[in-house]
């Protein structure tokens, strides 16, 4: 618990400054391959089942738990073990989101979906390192602060990609879009060079089978461990497979490219840096475990805002209203998300045990996006929303397992 004449020095600390900085370079490739992947794919005439389908390529957000070891083992040869992999990520970052932009949905179909995939892949890659990071460089009592700002920063570096690349695509080529997209990670490699490298104190693995092994191990060592995996892939299910289909559903209903990149992505990111920061500031107060409950109620709130926007149509004051109290809900519940799961892990095998949490909360973001084109399509939009909410109850009914309102009851959560 921090004392409260020294949060104001903790917000402004330079460790929090290197969380917001690398959540932005984490957020700017993602709806590169999203949401600015899809309006591409729909402007070109795609199917809307392919283009649910499309959001496959992000597998190797649910995989990377497998090659987390390697870069947990090997410290390349310059600029430490985690500063080190992280340049390497993000230098291939640049060439591959550039060479998404050569590709074409349409002539080019199989080439974008590799270039996709690249993306994913790298992005996936420096994920890892950077949550490895801010777990590592963090005291255990400012992670729900640090939380906050590396939300506050991938937002932001959604808003670049996805706002800003909507506005620029109403005057220049994707391929363009894409290649500015690409210059866009200097700040995080601008970090990357003047953050320090964390401080080991807990010991390396010495072979690659130790750092395969013991992170699994001392995790599936836990009681109710697949439960806990279980609860970590159920919590934002319904608020991950509402989210897939906003762009196209935005579109479906009447509003232009401009007015989604200047309402749910410019007035929408200040709802979300405002819901991050205040699910920081009450996290101090209620702790971690009672924030999951009540943001995680006000997240199925929100979702089912879209599917009253569905029933009232193209509507600016109701687009705004509804992306408003999505982007707050859905900010709060993130932040405490992120900070549960970094509060669970052995700070020993940080990469590997963050990765497999990580890839699991990615897993509805993939799998269960895949579908969500055709459940649209089929049920229609405002039918659609009411599912998601639907589907968002079983996580929320594993609270009292994981996350008990009575922090005295708390078995594996921390506080």
């Amino acid at each position: 618990m921090i004392k409260h004449k020294a949060i104001h020095k903790v917000l402004f600390s330079g460790r929090m400054l290197v969380a917001f900085f690398m959540g932005f370079s984490s957020g700017l490739p993602l709806l590169l391959t999203m949401g600015v992947l899809q309006a591409w794919m729909k402007e070109s005439g795609v199917d809307l089942t392919t283009i649910g389908l499309i959001t496959l390529v992000q597998i190797p957000y649910t995989w990377k738990f497998l090659w987390a070891p390697f870069m947990d083992r090997f410290i390349p040869p310059f600029f430490g073990r985690r500063r080190g992999w992280l340049l390497i990520t993000q230098a291939a970052l640049v060439l591959a989101i550039a060479g998404l932009g050569m590709t074409d949905p349409v002539k080019h179909f199989g080439m974008m979906v590799v270039a996709a995939v690249l993306v994913a892949f790298f992005s996936a890659s420096q994920d890892i390192v950077v949550d490895a990071y801010r777990r590592e460089d963090l005291p255990d009592e400012e992670l729900g602060f640090g939380s906050s700002m590396y939300i506050n920063g991938y937002r932001v570096g959604m808003l670049l990609a996805s706002g800003g690349g909507l506005i620029l695509a109403d005057l220049v080529p994707f391929s363009t879009v894409y290649l500015i997209m690409a210059f866009c990670m200097l700040p995080g490699i601008i970090t990357t060079l003047l953050c320090p490298e964390p401080k080991i104190t807990t010991g390396t693995p010495r072979t690659l089978t130790e750092a395969v092994v013991k992170p699994l191990a001392e995790y599936f060592s836990r009681d109710g461990a697949f439960w806990m995996l279980g609860f970590i892939l159920l919590y934002k299910i319904g608020d991950t497979m509402a989210s897939a289909m906003t762009t196209p559903f935005f579109l479906d209903i009447g509003f232009t490219k401009t007015e989604i990149g200047t309402v749910v992505k410019l007035f929408g990111f200040w709802a979300t840096v405002a819901g991050t920061l205040l699910g920081g500031g009450l996290m101090i107060r209620i702790g971690i475990n009672r924030s999951l409950w009540v943001f995680g109620l006000l997240q199925g709130v929100s979702t089912a805002g879209f599917a009253l926007l569905a029933r009232i149509g193209h509507s600016i004051p109701a687009l705004s209203g509804a992306v408003a109290l999505e982007n707050l809900c859905t900010g709060m519940a993130t932040s405490a998300f992120v900070a549960f799961m970094a509060s669970i892990t052995n700070k020993k095998f940080t990469a590997t045990q963050y990765a497999l949490l990580s890839s699991l909360m990615g897993v509805p973001r993939v799998l269960a996006s895949a579908p969500t084109g055709y459940f649209a399509k089929h049920l229609g939009w405002e039918a659609f929303f009411i599912s998601c909410v639907i589907v968002a109850i079983p996580g929320l009914l594993l609270l009292p397992k994981f996350a008990p309102w009575t922090p005295k009851a708390a078995g594996t959560a921390a506080e």
